[in-house]
């Protein structure tokens, strides 16, 4: 029999709840998961809510598992495939849509917001969402696809060029996927962090100094370190604005005429198209952009609490989660 799913059912509070298992629509595939990725979106899920949350939910958006079943619309996946699922499902008509940005679509609906995601024994996800996992790829490494999935749309929407000079704002697993991914297309990354334990294990330097960034990402939740990053921008520099703010932090101070005088540039990203799903599974399997030394911790869906709790105290890089697992991977 599956084990519990997890189920947040108001801000605050989630439950193990056994949910049936039910067979897939007719464009739809359902997923054993083998691993679910969490990250600190997962706790503010739980915690504080988040604007695209429907309640209630499963959450767990990056997932990666084996094919159960198919629906009768279904071609381009069969049972027994090893799939990750892109976490959208999007309509393919509206104007973003068709410009190529589906993860602005109108009706984008999320997997883990508002529909059921990975943090159960099985998913049902649109067909048009699964990405087939590149042969000899292990499930641990290829759940990375959707935080560097969400980096890479981060460095497009930056116009990143080979030798440029990247400022990263942030430790985690965001701030190290972005300056893998950033070396990996020929520019040059600084990690910038003040936690010197953080520091220590990214690489990184506490403070830009005197240096000036082409592009500079913030990935942190911090109104200190956006400022710091638009202080530290070069002439025509690029600020990607890839990390939310708390609605008091909403609305910062900014000089237009540093904007206007320089002739810089603030850029949004939020989230990732299905295209850098594709993109991110060949660069982690090919080897470009190596992930394995970033999984600090291996815990079963059942210890969701304590690896919340690890998340919230950034006492780890990446934790995965086993639905089927019962006992500590270690």
């Amino acid at each position: 029999m599956p084990l519990p799913s997890v189920r947040v059912v108001e801000i605050g509070r989630f439950e193990f709840q056994e949910m049936p298992l039910q067979a897939p629509g007719e464009d739809e595939v359902l997923i054993r998961v083998d691993v679910t990725g969490l990250c600190r979106t997962d706790l503010k899920i739980v915690q504080v809510g988040h604007r695209d949350l429907v309640l209630p939910r499963v959450p767990g958006e990056e997932v990666v598992g084996t094919v159960e079943a198919v629906g009768s619309g279904v071609r381009q996946c069969k049972p027994g495939e090893r799939v990750y699922v892109y976490p959208g499902m999007w309509c393919g008509q509206c104007p973003a849509c068709r410009a190529g940005a589906e993860n602005l679509c109108r009706q984008m609906q999320i997997m883990g917001f508002h529909r059921d995601g990975g943090f159960a024994p099985y998913v049902s996800v649109p067909a048009q969402s699964v990405i087939p996992v590149p042969e000899g790829l292990k499930a641990d490494e290829a759940v990375f696809a959707e935080p560097l999935s969400c980096c890479l749309n981060a460095l497009e929407r930056a116009s990143l060029q080979a030798g440029e000079q990247i400022g990263i704002w942030g430790a985690g697993p965001a701030g190290t996927l972005l300056a893998r991914a950033a070396r990996a297309r020929g520019a040059r990354p600084l990690k910038i962090h003040p936690d010197r334990h953080r520091r220590e294990v990214i690489g990184g330097v506490a403070t830009a100094d005197g240096r000036r960034f082409d592009v500079a990402v913030v990935a942190v939740g911090d109104l200190d370190a956006y400022r710091e990053a638009l202080g530290h921008l070069a002439p025509r520099g690029r600020l990607v604005v890839f990390s939310g703010l708390t609605p008091h932090d909403d609305r910062p101070d900014v000089s237009f005429n540093q904007l206007h005088y320089m002739e810089q540039t603030l850029v949004g990203a939020y989230g990732c198209c299905h295209r850098h799903g594709q993109e991110a599974l060949a660069m982690i399997a090919d080897g470009r952009v190596p992930v394995a030394d970033m999984v600090s911790h291996r815990l079963p869906l059942s210890q969701l609490d304590a690896a919340l709790t690890l998340v919230a105290q950034r006492a780890g890089m990446k934790i995965l989660l086993y639905p089927w697992q019962e006992e500590t991977a270690g």
